[in-house]
């Protein structure tokens, strides 16, 4: 869409047509100028049924920051597919709502396109109706073995050295991350049916751009704008899940009891606040839930929510660019924090640490970041697991929290990592 190739949008013949020449100072302002070539006719629909959906690359913070990230990015920063024709399942009451959105330019016939739309959302609806039992899933595929980017000693060196800056007072807190790669078995689809099965999250998405898929299980939103109304949610502080419910419960207690862990949440809750702020009204913004306890399939974590209302100006692409990235997956001081990770990390994150998701037609914005997340590309899968390292950390912890964060990914591939 952008003569870069950083910004790609597919799905619909015309959309050449319809993005016609975009010059943007970068990939947020790029999406937005897309957005406003449509108008959505208010009507009762889900919050999303039509836009785009897709996903902004970690990458993106080279041009909301550009000091972080330099060099030059090779890969798309936002790859986002048009929706003009939609299925939207409500799975509390199992009621499903076949969607067709209308391209009406000046020159076009409305009636005529409406007529065509509603025989057309008549046929898929008679379709689906007539539609076979599901297939069962594959077989779980196993003996898997997954390599990381890095052994523990590098990681563990990693740590010291994000600890003596933050000794130095450079840094409050930083998100260490590491890669793991085996084969992707099997269709990747399969893929995220495993994932809906071993790791149930609030974010569940899958993007098949043809050259790359993508798989996620988010259990974290980035950022959701609907109307005037901004949210944010930080998860931060991990515990495995218990064996049992005492277990789980007791293990629950003492994370709410750790210091370290506390002392990070509430950093990255002041953090948010600040991010949400910049784009609110003055006096606006709130926490709710502060400080819940939330499980998972194999972790759980402490979340709190964040909210204010839009100011006079802004709009949801400023409150994207205002959260971007997440400081949960970056750190404190934000900017400071990306240049530590990118003296610390040898890889490029690309999708991992980014916001997937959708932006509605209708106004509404709902971006998860990009954790819990498998990419397939020329039979290779990769995910990406990190750690918030603070001054007490300890390394060998840290480690291990990536492999507790990591499980529900490798289960889904029938994976186990080899050292």
């Amino acid at each position: 869409m952008t003569s870069d190739g950083l910004v790609t949008v597919s799905g619909d013949p015309r959309i050449r047509e319809i993005a016609g020449d975009i010059e943007a100072a970068d990939a947020i302002d790029a999406v937005r100028s897309f957005m406003t070539r449509f108008q959505a006719a208010p009507a009762p629909l889900p919050p999303f049924s039509g836009g785009v959906a897709g996903y902004f690359s970690y990458d993106l913070a080279s041009s909301i920051y550009p000091a972080v990230l330099p060099g030059a990015v090779e890969e798309p920063v936002a790859r986002f597919m048009l929706a003009l024709d939609c299925l939207a399942l409500d799975h509390q009451s199992g009621r499903l709502a076949v969607i067709r959105n209308l391209l009406i330019t000046d020159e076009g016939d409305a009636e005529e396109e409406y007529s065509r739309a509603a025989d057309a959302v008549a046929a898929g609806a008679a379709r689906i109706r007539d539609l076979s039992p599901a297939r069962p899933a594959d077989p779980d595929p196993a003996g898997v073995a997954a390599s990381s980017s890095c052994t523990a000693d590098e990681f563990s060196g990693a740590v010291l050295r994000i600890k003596e800056h933050i000794a130095a007072g450079d840094i409050f807190q930083a998100v260490l991350s590491r890669r793991l790669t085996c084969p992707a078995v099997g269709d990747p689809f399969g893929i995220y049916r495993r994932l809906r099965t071993k790791n149930p999250s609030p974010y569940m998405y899958y993007l098949d751009f043809g050259d790359l898929t993508v798989a996620g299980s988010s259990p974290e939103m980035l950022v959701r704008v609907e109307g005037d109304r901004v949210t944010t949610v930080p998860i931060a502080g991990t515990r495995p899940r218990g064996s049992t419910p005492a277990e789980d419960d007791r293990l629950a207690a003492e994370l709410l009891a750790d210091e370290k862990e506390r002392a990070e949440h509430i950093m990255l809750v002041d953090l948010a606040r600040n991010d949400v702020g910049a784009v609110s009204t003055f006096g606006s913004v709130a926490v709710e839930g502060f400080m819940a306890v939330e499980r998972f399939s194999h972790v759980q974590h402490i979340a709190s929510t964040v909210s204010g209302t839009l100011r006079e100006g802004c709009d949801r692409f400023d409150a994207l660019r205002s959260c971007f990235p997440a400081g949960t997956v970056s750190g404190a001081p934000k900017v400071r924090a990306m240049q530590v990770i990118g003296e610390m990390e040898e890889l490029r994150r690309g999708v991992y640490a980014g916001a997937a998701g959708y932006i509605s037609f209708s106004g509404t914005m709902d971006l998860a970041i990009a954790i819990r997340t498998v990419v397939v590309r020329d039979g290779v899968a990769s995910i990406q697991v990190g750690a918030g390292i603070v001054a007490d950390s300890d390394p060998g912890r840290e480690w291990a929290e990536t492999g507790s964060k990591g499980q529900a990914m490798l289960a889904a591939l029938g994976a186990t990592e080899v050292q």
